[in-house]
């Protein structure tokens, strides 16, 4: 975990405090895919919100260095699959760091919908696909991607939910 100035000045007591109130906030799971000209790749994603009605956005950030920032930024596509509270054979499978070569959909059954391209695993709850409005690059140890949302659709099911014990790491 990337420690950043910011949190280093704080005092334990504060430092544990903030820690355990930013693990209670909720986020679901997520699958992020993105495909640009013949490469794809995914991986496994919380920190996603919604940021507007009307047009429908959501945001969400991404871990620096990730294989799959370059992707969304040329083909500026991306989905949101979002995972079933008992999957874990998905959230396994796309918590690991996939290298760029790799295939990570093998043995997954994808469909495609109106972002033509996009990989979107067919046994996801939901899945939301975006067309990219903004990237964000902070001095931090994530980026902040925006997207517009042009195509989705719920499959049903309980979503799964992710507290973390420590808000300063996954």
């Amino acid at each position: 975990m990337r420690t950043g100035r910011a949190i280093q000045e704080l005092d334990e007591q504060t430092k544990s405090g903030i820690a355990a109130a930013l693990g209670q906030i909720p986020s679901g799971l997520y699958v992020l895919t993105s495909q640009h000209e013949e490469r794809r790749t995914a991986l496994l994603v919380h920190w996603v919100q919604q940021v507007c009605f009307d047009p429908p956005m959501i945001s969400v950030a991404i871990a620096k260095g990730r294989i799959i920032m370059p992707l969304i930024s040329e083909s500026r596509k991306f989905a949101l699959c979002q995972l079933k509270d008992d999957d874990r054979v998905m959230m396994r499978k796309f918590s690991i760091s996939v290298e760029q070569l790799d295939d990570p959909f093998l043995g997954f059954e994808l469909v495609h919908g109106k972002l033509h391209r996009l990989p979107i695993l067919a046994n996801a709850m939901a899945y939301l696909e975006c067309e990219l409005v903004c990237h964000m690059d902070f001095e931090s140890d994530h980026d902040l991607f925006i997207g517009e949302v042009k195509g989705g659709a719920c499959h049903g099911g309980s979503p799964r939910v992710h507290l973390r014990q420590d808000g300063f790491k996954y």
